[in-house]
C-alpha cells in the first residue's frame, strides 16, 4: 500500500522542538505560524484497502518571528472525526476542517485540540466545508459543504466574528462530491461531476453528467451549464470578467477512484463561463495539483498562480528545454498568467514536496513568499522551505530543518500576527 509507504508513511510521535536551525535567513517580516494539515492514520487493520485522505488529522507547524524559528510542534487533532483536510484561521480563531459533513475542530495556539465546533454551523446540520475561503474584501468566509444523503447542498457565509449570515440550498440529483468551489465576487461557481455518492459508497458514475452551476453570492436560482465528463481536483482562483466568470483550476480526465488518488494525471485549466457555454482552455499540461494564490487576491482578477508536482501522482515534470532525463517528480511552479509562461523550482527526486501557501509581505501580487514541507533524504526529516516569490528559481532564502518528517498531506495556510 503506497500511501502509508515513503513520503506518506505516517509519524507516531507528537514532538515540540523550539529554537530550530535554519540555513539561510528567515525573513525578518514573517511573524506568524505556517500550518498544514493531513491525514495521520495509525492502527490500520487492512492496508490493503486503506483510502489516502482518510484517517486522523495531523496538523504540523512553525512558529517564525523576528527572523527566527520559535518551534515546530505536531499534534493530533483530537475529535471524533479529526478533521485532517485543511486549517484555517477565522474570527481569531484556529479551525481543522474536514468535509461530508463531519464537524471542525477548534485549535489552540499551540495546536492542541480545543474541541469539535460548529463553525457555519446550520440548522440542517451542516458547518464549514474543507475548502471554505475567505473573501478578503469583506472579511468572510464562504464554504460550499455537503451531507451524504441529502438532496442539497449548502452555500454558507460566515460573517468576520463567526456568525452565520446566509445558508442557501442548491438542490442536486444525488450527493455530490465537492471537496472545492469557486468564489468570485459576485457569485459562487460549482461543479457536479461524476465523482459522488451511490448510497454511502464515493464512486465514478460514469452516467452522470458534468455540469457547471452559477449562482449570485446572494441565493437565487442557479444556471446550470453541462461540459464534457471531467474530474475537477482544486481551484486555484476565479473572478467576474464583465458577464463572463473567469475560473483557473485543476482537472483530470475520468474515471476518478477515490482510493486510488495518485493514478489520475491532474492539469491547470482555465474555464471562461458564459450566457450559456464553458469555454475551457488547457493552461499547463504537465501533472501538477494543489494550486494557491496570494490570497489577498482572491475573487478578482490575478497574474500569478503557484501549484505542485508532488509524489503523490510520482510523474515527471519536465520545465522547458531540459531533457525527460532531467525532468522533476517533485517541484513547485509559478504561473504567469498574463504573460502564459511558468517558472519550475525543481527539488531531488527523494524528496517530497507538498502544497506551498503564499505569505505576502507588502502590496504587491508577487510580493512575498512560498512555505512548504519538503523532506530530506539526506537527514531523513523535512524542512521548512521558504521561497522568494520574486526570485522562484532561486536558492531558498531559508530551509527551517525540522526535527522529524512531515508525512506528504494535504492542505495549510500562513498564519500572521494581527
Amino acid at each position: 500500500m503506497k500511501y502509508l509507504e515513503g513520503p506518506f508513511e505516517p509519524v507516531t510521535e507528537e514532538v515540540t522542538v523550539h529554537d530550530l536551525p535554519v540555513t539561510g535567513r528567515v525573513p525578518a517580516e514573517l511573524n506568524g505560524r505556517y500550518l498544514r494539515n493531513g491525514p495521520n492514520p495509525l492502527n490500520i487493520e487492512d492496508p490493503a484497502v486503506h483510502i489516502w485522505g482518510m484517517g486522523q488529522g495531523m496538523v504540523h507547524g512553525v512558529r517564525l518571528r523576528d527572523g527566527r524559528a520559535e518551534w515546530y510542534r505536531n499534534r493530533w487533532v483530537r475529535t471524533d472525526f479529526g478533521p485532517m483536510v485543511h486549517v484555517i484561521e477565522h474570527a481569531h480563531r484556529t479551525f481543522a476542517l474536514i468535509e461530508g459533513g463531519a464537524p471542525p475542530a477548534e485549535l489552540d495556539g499551540e495546536l492542541n485540540t480545543v474541541c469539535s465546533c460548529a463553525l457555519g454551523g446550520t440548522a440542517e446540520g451542516f458547518t464549514a466545508g474543507a475548502h471554505a475561503k475567505h473573501d478578503p474584501l469583506t472579511g468572510t468566509l464562504h464554504s460550499l459543504s455537503y451531507l451524504v444523503g441529502r438532496d442539497f447542498v449548502q452555500y454558507i457565509v460566515i460573517d468576520p466574528e463567526g456568525t452565520v449570515v446566509q445558508a442557501t440550498g442548491i438542490p442536486v440529483a444525488r450527493t455530490p462530491f465537492m471537496h472545492d468551489f469557486a468564489l468570485t465576487a459576485k457569485n459562487v461557481v460549482i461543479w457536479d461531476t461524476p465523482l459522488g455518492f451511490d448510497g454511502f459508497e464515493c464512486r465514478w458514475l460514469p452516467e452522470h453528467p458534468t455540469r457547471v452551476g452559477v449562482m449570485p453570492r446572494t441565493g437565487g436560482d442557479v444556471r446550470w451549464l453541462d461540459i464534457d465528463p471531467v474530474h475537477v481536483s482544486h481551484t486555484l482562483n476565479a473572478y467576474d470578467d464583465g458577464d463572463s466568470i473567469v475560473v483557473d483550476l485543476i482537472t483530470a480526465e475520468g474515471p476518478f477512484d477515490p482510493a486510488d488518488p495518485g493514478a489520475i494525471r491532474p492539469v491547470l485549466d482555465r474555464w471562461t463561463i458564459g450566457a450559456d457555454k464553458v469555454h475551457q482552455r488547457r493552461i499547463d499540461d504537465r501533472p501538477q495539483d494543489f494550486p494557491r494564490v496570494n490570497q489577498d487576491w482572491t475573487t478578482r482578477p490575478h497574474r500569478f498562480g503557484y501549484s505542485a508536482a508532488t509524489a503523490l501522482y510520482g510523474m515527471p515534470f519536465t520545465p522547458e528545454g531540459v531533457p525527460g532525463d532531467h525532468a522533476f517528480t517533485n517541484a513547485l511552479v509559478k504561473h504567469d498568467l498574463r504573460r502564459g509562461t511558468a517558472e519550475v523550482h525543481g527539488f531531488g527526486r527523494d524528496e517530497a514536496v507538498g502544497e506551498a501557501v503564499f505569505a505576502a509581505s507588502g502590496a504587491g501580487e508577487d510580493d512575498g513568499y512560498l512555505l512548504t514541507y519538503v523532506h530530506n533524504p539526506a537527514r531523513g526529516a523535512s524542512d521548512l522551505v521558504i521561497l522568494s516569490a520574486q526570485d522562484f528559481t532561486g536558492e531558498p532564502v531559508a530551509r527551517v530543518h525540522l526535527p522529524v518528517r512531515v508525512p506528504l498531506g494535504l492542505h495549510g495556510n500562513w498564519l500572521p500576527d494581527l
